[in-house]
């Protein structure tokens, strides 16, 4: 078989696979380090072993047995040294290692995301954690979903680690009565694999399908196993209404289009009946939470027959909800862009240049693209240019900065 075809498919394996084969592993490795380990051994010996033998019909499976093979080697090489590790299941004495305590949870993954959110852990480190074990981001990929450099991502996901072994933290699944205490870390993860594919942060295309599919599946698994949560319909009513799009974002050629620009008529209306029908339920029965308010704004915009006729200042009294539940200074940004629409883009400018001291948006593209627009459609032209020059600088999606490039070529000299 061709090497490239092979490559190909392990690169395939990897993104759609590698949640499901990790999760696989860690019941029979009951070691974080080394089921990771072992999982990225799998992947390297199915370069080898497909090349001979050929792809098989179902690289998962072949992938899973793999690892969980090298991780029983290495408890039979190294039982002394194991018990020194810390454990991801502990078994209750006289229960068999193998036994799988956590059948409340149908999805190895989603078993895995409420583990890596042990409330001993900081927040920061339970997102950090979840991206690298469930959806195998890099380093670089999870430091832009969260803004920080890479660097001090790696000395964050080391230093949990380091916390996990030092204080051998057991990983539970928790009962079904304790899951509740994990939702709101548990949502906020499977919305940042859902953003990070939604709008990948680096690659040559805008979307990463195979992480927005993983968080629509984690979604869907969290609804049904906890079917009165709110907060849960509400994630996947944004998700759904937001992916409802994805065939409009992008015009034949690659170029990107800006909602405004996109075809209505094309967006996936099934799923937005679905979307709407979730976000009534949400906004049923209480004060809404910040998934609840999200999903509302994603509504109003998916309701709009046009953009023109979308109501903005419905969404800017949503925003203004939005960010007393969740004073993000994200949020205070999306915010800016509905008060251009509503109240013009010298107000708006005004936002966004006080936004410009907080150092959390330092490497967030976002904001000097947003400012970009807002002195160009001022006819602060040399202004503008260099808003977008700093925008590209921090940009490494490639369809986002072939947009913004040619953003700053149309601009008059």
């Amino acid at each position: 078989m061709e090497s490239a075809a092979v490559r190909q498919a392990v690169a395939d394996a990897h993104r759609r696979e590698w949640a499901r084969v990790l999760a696989a592993t860690v019941r029979v490795a009951r070691d974080l380090d080394l089921a990771e380990e072992c999982v990225q051994d799998a992947y390297v010996s199915a370069m080898d072993a497909w090349l001979r033998q050929g792809v098989p019909a179902n690289p998962g499976a072949w992938l899973t047995v793999a690892a969980q093979r090298r991780a029983l080697n290495a408890h039979k090489r190294a039982a002394t040294l194991r018990s020194k590790l810390p454990l991801l299941v502990v078994p209750d004495a006289g229960d068999d290692p193998g036994d799988d305590a956590g059948e409340e949870i149908p999805d190895d993954r989603l078993r895995l995301v409420f583990t890596c959110c042990h409330p001993a852990l900081a927040r920061e480190a339970q997102l950090a954690l979840t991206l690298r074990l469930v959806c195998g981001l890099t380093t670089d990929e999870i430091a832009h979903a969260f803004l920080v450099s890479e660097p001090t991502m790696a000395a964050r996901v080391t230093r949990a680690k380091k916390k996990i072994a030092a204080a051998a933290i057991p990983y539970r699944v928790p009962p079904l009565e304790q899951l509740p205490d994990r939702l709101d870390a548990v949502l906020t993860v499977v919305h940042l694999v859902f953003t990070t594919g939604h709008a990948a942060p680096t690659g040559p295309g805008l979307v990463r399908a195979d992480l927005v599919d993983r968080a629509l599946d984690l979604a869907r698994t969290l609804c049904a196993l906890m079917p009165d949560e709110r907060e849960a319909r509400a994630l996947l009513a944004l998700m759904l209404l937001h992916d409802a799009r994805r065939a409009t974002r992008t015009a034949p050629d690659g170029r990107l289009l800006l909602l405004e620009e996109q075809d209505r008529a094309r967006w996936d209306r099934p799923q937005i009946t679905a979307g709407l029908d979730l976000v009534r339920a949400a906004l049923r029965g209480g004060r809404p939470g910040r998934f609840a308010l999200q999903a509302a704004i994603a509504a109003v915009h998916t309701e709009a027959p046009t953009y023109a006729a979308t109501d903005w200042r419905q969404l800017r009294g949503l925003y203004d909800l939005l960010l007393r539940a969740w004073p993000s200074p994200v949020v205070a940004l999306n915010r800016a862009v509905v008060v251009a629409m509503s109240d013009g883009p010298s107000a708006a400018l005004a936002l966004v240049d006080e936004l410009a001291a907080d150092p959390r948006l330092a490497s967030y593209h976002y904001l000097p693209s947003t400012r970009a627009d807002l002195l160009r459609r001022l006819h602060r032209l040399p202004d503008a240019a260099d808003a977008y020059r700093a925008a590209i600088a921090l940009c490494d999606n490639e369809v986002e900065r072939a947009f913004l490039e040619s953003r700053l070529a149309s601009l008059p000299e």
